[in-house]
């Protein structure tokens, strides 16, 4: 189909581009901005006339996206492509696992999934995977999603490993040790409360011997889910160093804090912890001067008793995928971010880290996919567990009125997300 997008605001950060241009679509391509390509004759043309035209969301992190609800609750986030962790069942940790599941996302036709392998087989943290294999399969990198290494000397072999074959290793910064048994952050609320805490120590700590490790093997790692103000300067100062590190935050934590737990409220239970306010503001500034290179989801469904347990027995993880964007939205108001500069957390940014497998994601562009989010960013929403089309209602935003609907979601140019009349 060729699409013509007439009167919408683009806002594309890879180029800063943030005008009103007409968007012309052909072959599953930006065909045209601004005028039409020659010979150019829309088989449908949609006027978006007041609503914001831009790259559809790349998120960093998102579990079961190949089971239809959470498909479709990307599409209707305005998600186009996710990058889902290696802890599925079974782990992904051998390449017919690997095509297995790029043929289940491919035969739903929505978003693009890019998975990770894991670090080691089985996720044990003792032997390493055949990584090779892994990315000729598809990954897009090597990962041990939340699960710990056995000891430093096998993570800094997976290091040399995956360096020899110019990998990217995607890594939680968390010493298993010291978080161990927690539930919450350690301070004045986990203890009035009762509960176990896990110290900043538990993510500085695996930051000090991450870095040090990338400075002795050169890989490139991405850490996943940083949560502390101390652990974002560790990062802010290798960067300034110029070793080859990005990382993500969960769009909860820009939000959220540990004040928020309230009285043992399973919704708020989540790993990453929510942690102080000091924490929360260090992660907003962050997110704004580039430290934080990405904003994802952390996109964990859940099932409906998993939160009808006591606090400390609940599985941790919120349902994200349908928030994201808003929850941007909301960070960039409050904190008085240039819109170009807040998507680009959630659109070229991240999509850095696939230009392997998918150079021209996260932009608007002539010739690249036409993968767009077409969202009114005026209208409000009440998040609203009927509403979701996750089937995981988990989430602590539950009766929250948030800014921006997605209107309107393509992928390779196909219409896969439409609400325009909602």
């Amino acid at each position: 189909m060729k699409l013509h997008l007439k009167g919408g605001r683009v806002i594309d950060p890879a180029t800063r581009t943030d005008d009103v241009r007409d968007v012309y679509i052909a072959e599953g391509k930006i065909a045209g901005l601004g005028a039409p390509p020659a010979g150019f004759t829309a088989d449908r043309t949609v006027d978006v006339t007041g609503l914001a035209v831009m790259p559809g969301l790349v998120d960093l992190g998102a579990r079961r996206v190949t089971v239809a609800s959470e498909a479709a609750a990307a599409l209707a986030g305005g998600v186009t492509r996710v990058v889902c962790p290696p802890d599925t069942d079974p782990v992904l940790d051998e390449p017919d696992l690997v095509e297995m599941l790029q043929l289940r996302a491919r035969a739903t036709q929505h978003a693009q999934v890019h998975p990770l392998g894991a670090l080691t087989v089985g996720l044990a943290g003792r032997d390493l995977s055949e990584m090779a294999q892994l990315t000729q399969a598809g990954c897009i990198g090597l990962s041990q999603a939340n699960a710990p290494m056995a000891d430093n000397r096998t993570l800094l072999r997976a290091l040399q490993y995956a360096g020899t074959f110019g990998l990217t290793v995607w890594l939680r910064a968390q010493d298993a040790a010291l978080a161990a048994g927690g539930v919450a952050a350690s301070g004045a609320v986990a203890s009035r409360l009762g509960l176990a805490g896990i110290p900043v120590a538990a993510e500085t700590i695996a930051l000090h011997t991450i870095l040090e490790l990338v400075r002795v093997t050169g890989t490139r790692v991405h850490l996943c889910r940083l949560s502390s103000g101390a652990g974002l300067a560790l990062v802010r100062a290798a960067k300034a160093e110029g070793l080859p590190v990005t990382c993500d935050v969960a769009a909860h934590h820009l939000h959220l804090i540990d004040m928020d737990i309230g009285y043992f409220d399973a919704h708020y239970r989540l790993d990453p912890p929510l942690r102080a306010q000091r924490d929360r503001e260090a992660i907003r500034d962050a997110a704004r001067d580039g430290t934080i290179d990405a904003i994802c989801s952390d996109h964990t469904p859940l099932a409906a008793d998993a939160r009808l347990v006591p606090f400390a027995e609940a599985l941790p993880g919120a349902s994200g995928l349908e928030l994201l964007l808003s929850l941007v939205l909301k960070w960039a108001d409050e904190s008085r971010v240039p819109l170009v500069d807040a998507l680009a957390r959630v659109t070229h940014a991240p999509a850095q880290r696939l230009t392997r497998v998918a150079p021209g994601a996260g932009r608007l562009a002539p010739g690249q996919p036409a993968d767009v989010c077409v969202f009114a960013p005026a209208a409000y929403w009440t998040v609203d567990a009927r509403r979701l089309r996750s089937a995981g209602h988990n989430t602590p935003f539950l009766g929250y009125e948030l800014p921006g609907r997605v209107r309107l979601t393509l992928v390779g140019g196909h219409v896969a997300h439409e609400a325009l009349a909602d």
